[in-house]
């Protein structure tokens, strides 16, 4: 009955969203409303699985929904998010329950143990059994219907006032071309219309969430307390710190591996894209450890759908002990029939068909070296921009080092963004203040001359930051060789007060002669 309710409750805000656009009868928003249609049973791009494809899987997905009391999932979806979630496609608007799916980020598998997995799995239940499900399609409706109504409100306000624009700004040049006086151009009234029933949809909006998040963090509390009660009250606090970590491991994964070859239109080898989150995970394992014994101390919202962190896992911990541990089973990627057949066949389902075509890299190291030799080819710094007002031609290294040997360093370096404590009328400060950027764009464009001559070597690892080696190096750049010596004390010879780029220059390969 609790769940009829709630649902009952949703219904009537999503139907006052409806009216409250009847009362406006506005002609733009009636007109707008027609492009409103709030897509059905969409969720993240995944690969489904049947039971065939992965009976391990599905054996679990059963045996947690029998445990809870509640119907298992029509249909599991994988997916590259660190997340685990349930919808259901209620009939009569949420009164009667409809076909269940659970979507299953892979990335969660692969970061968590089995035992960790039955809790997550039995958090998601707790949503069905609490008839969740059956509201949150329609909430989560009208949340969307209110947010594209106050996004195209405000894109045809926008449209006026550039429209206005420009008819004033046409209007002011002809003024100007007769000789005219010309005003100020106003469009403080253009779109006005627009905005105050943008103003109005965002204050509804602000209701309607306060009116329903509030329940959707009970509702995430209940379903806690269902994890415990089901894989144990052990398991289920460890998947609960465990998982805001994996998240930040996920993001920081994404951006530094799994599209690090982007900018040379590169991709992981086959099945790598998600397959190497895990050897990153077993690499930086000291590092998360440290992580995982600090929770997340966010600020709580009153438009939060969920519930802090840490506050979860208070709640968890102080339940009495039940004999149960958190360490049952192995790896949870392990449930996977194929595991490396599906994180393959996950990129085919999940990345785009653009970057899908893009040329599959041997290995990592490989995917390293195109991606460094396309990002310092294409460098695009302050001092770049600078040095394109001095020379003819690209602002090369070689064009910088003639402009340094011409005596013109410190009035290029005028051009550059002002650097803190720097003043334009002290020689002295400014130049000490503006150094450290001089050296970090030089050193840049040194890399660059090297890597255009296929002269650089980049180290890859899993645990730490990429390394370069220079020609001629036994270390990288954080080392002592002797060419990183060299080339430091080059940079800084160039950038004293009284340039001398004769080291630099010594350092620099041979410009390819034409023949």
């Amino acid at each position: 009955m609790g769940a009829t309710l709630r649902a009952l409750r949703a219904l009537v805000l999503l139907c006052g969203f409806h009216l409250l656009s009847l009362v406006l009868l506005a002609i733009p928003v009636v007109r707008g409303m027609s492009m409103l249609r709030a897509p059905r049973g969409e969720g993240p791009p995944g690969l489904p699985v049947t039971e065939a494809d992965e009976p391990r899987l599905w054996a679990l997905v059963r045996e947690l929904a029998a445990a809870t009391g509640t119907r298992a999932p029509d249909a599991v979806v994988l997916t590259g998010d660190v997340d685990a979630a349930v919808s259901e496609e209620p009939r009569l608007p949420g009164l009667h329950p409809g076909p269940r799916r659970l979507y299953l980020g892979v990335p969660l598998l692969t970061g968590l143990t089995e035992a960790g997995l039955k809790a997550v799995l039995a958090h998601e239940y707790g949503h069905f059994t609490g008839g969740d499900t059956r509201l949150s399609a329609l909430a989560v409706r009208g949340r969307v219907q209110i947010g594209r109504t106050v996004g195209h409100c405000h894109g045809r306000a926008d449209g006026e006032e550039a429209a206005e624009r420009a008819r004033q700004e046409k209007a002011a040049a002809e003024r100007i071309a007769k000789g005219r006086r010309v005003e100020e151009i106003d469009t403080v009234g253009a779109g006005i219309m627009y905005r105050l029933t943008a103003a109005v949809y965002t204050a509804y909006a602000r209701l309607c969430m306060r009116a329903t998040l509030p329940m959707a963090r009970a509702q995430e509390y209940a379903a806690d307390l269902a994890a415990a009660r089901i894989a144990g009250r052990d398991a289920t606090a460890t998947a609960l710190r465990e998982i805001p970590v994996l998240s930040a491991a996920h993001d920081f994964y994404l951006g530094s591996y799994a599209t690090l070859g982007l900018p040379a239109r590169q991709l992981p080898p086959r099945g790598q894209f998600f397959g190497g989150f895990g050897r990153m995970l077993t690499a930086r394992e000291t590092e998360l450890a440290g992580l995982r014994e600090e929770l997340p101390s966010e600020p709580g919202s009153p438009y939060d759908s969920h519930p802090p962190i840490a506050d979860r896992v208070r709640r968890i911990e102080a339940l009495p002990a039940d004999g149960r541990g958190s360490e049952d089973g192995g790896p949870a990627l392990a449930l996977l029939a194929d595991p490396a057949r599906t994180l393959a066949a996950l990129e085919d389902a999940v990345l785009s068909d653009e970057v899908g075509q893009f040329e599959r890299a041997g290995e990592w190291g490989q995917l390293l070296s195109s991606s460094m030799a396309v990002g310092l080819a294409s460098l695009d710094t302050p001092l770049h921009r600078a040095l394109a007002c001095y020379t003819e031609g690209l602002p090369t290294l070689p064009a910088l080092l003639a402009v340094i040997d011409e005596g013109r360093l410190w009035q290029l370096a005028r051009r550059l963004p002002p650097p803190d404590l720097a003043t334009a009328g002290r020689d002295r400060e400014f130049r000490e203040a503006v150094r450290p950027v001089l050296r970090d764009a030089l050193q840049s464009m040194v890399l660059a001359e090297f890597s255009a001559r296929s002269l650089l070597h980049w180290e890859f690892s899993w645990s730490r930051p990429a390394a370069v080696r220079l020609p001629g190096s036994a270390s990288d750049l954080d080392g002592e060789s002797g060419t990183e010596a060299a080339l430091h004390a080059a940079v800084t010879a160039a950038l004293a007060d009284r340039p001398d780029t004769g080291p630099l220059r010594a350092l620099l390969p041979p410009t390819p002669q034409s023949a």
